[in-house]
């Protein structure tokens, strides 16, 4: 299928490349930040999809900002977890501290976020391990606090009336596919018995986040600031915008604090600020 012919994949192909590519970018590893991916016809044959599906796949992958696409250039990846930590090595990824905490047998995560995109990456990936076998909580409890959909973003803006109102369009329909997608992959856990307990609670706040919080296990804290740039973005129509002021999260890297038996050292005291903080919003400023 990989011979440039139309595309009869269907939806259900289209997502399962693009949950992959997501994955591995997250993962840091094989597609470290800076890389470029496998050229189209490789990435087909590998998924055993046709070129097409690959092309509205990396089409989809722009228009989220996780990879640059240039003409003869290929795909570069331009977001992907730099995880600054107290480890002994100094650096861990994102994806290593999401398993961590999902191989316990009570799972708690509070998020604050722009979009739940990358999060939803990841709880896809974990829900593929609890099908797998390879973990089995028995709860699991995620809090998810985003912006409000009113909220006037000062970013994905070019200052063209026109285009910021695409712009804006185009990041709510992002933003409420992953929720949405949250949503079902934890109803299925639950639904089908592989985790008895699942409580997911998703509220708007009337906040243009500076940063992106999660919050794991209430031992665990990762922070990153958005990073103001400006970026070309495709539309999904095939147009591309123009110098569009946009946010970098996980580029700009993650910083790391884990709470220990000291109750005074740094990452003890930061990590139940951070908890502090994120109730206080949560139970009297979210819709």
């Amino acid at each position: 299928m990989s011979d440039g012919t139309p595309d009869y994949d269907g939806g259900r192909e289209f997502e399962r490349v693009a949950r992959e590519l997501r994955a591995r970018m997250l993962d840091g590893r094989r597609y470290p930040h800076g890389s470029f991916l496998p050229p189209q016809r490789a990435l087909a044959a590998e998924f055993g999809v046709s070129r097409d599906t690959v092309q509205r796949v990396l089409r989809e992958l722009a228009n989220e900002g996780w990879i640059e696409v240039r003409q003869g250039s290929g795909a570069r990846v331009v977001r992907s977890p730099q995880v600054h930590s107290p480890t002994s090595s100094g650096t861990v990824t994102l994806r290593a501290l999401i398993e961590d905490a999902f191989g316990q047998p009570e799972v708690t995560l509070d998020v604050f976020t722009l979009t739940s995109e990358s999060l939803d990456a990841h709880i896809r990936m974990q829900a593929e391990r609890i099908r797998a076998g390879e973990i089995a909580p028995q709860r699991i409890a995620l809090r998810v606090m985003l912006p409000s959909e009113s909220v006037e973003l000062p970013y994905l803006r070019t200052g063209q009336p026109a285009q910021d109102e695409r712009l804006k369009a185009r990041f709510l329909s992002i933003t409420r596919r992953h929720t949405e997608s949250l949503r079902t992959v934890l109803s299925d856990l639950r639904a089908t018995g592989l985790v008895p307990s699942v409580d997911l609670r998703i509220r708007r706040i009337r906040v243009a986040p500076q940063s992106k919080v999660y919050l794991l296990n209430g031992t665990e804290a990762l922070v990153g600031l958005y990073t103001v740039c400006r970026r070309s973005i495709m539309m999904e129509d095939g147009e591309v915008i123009e110098g569009v002021l946009d946010v970098q999260g996980l580029g700009a890297g993650l910083t790391h604090h884990v709470k220990d038996a000291e109750l005074h050292s740094q990452g003890t005291v930061l990590v139940t600020n951070m908890q502090k903080w994120f109730d206080s919003p949560w139970e009297l400023l979210t819709e």
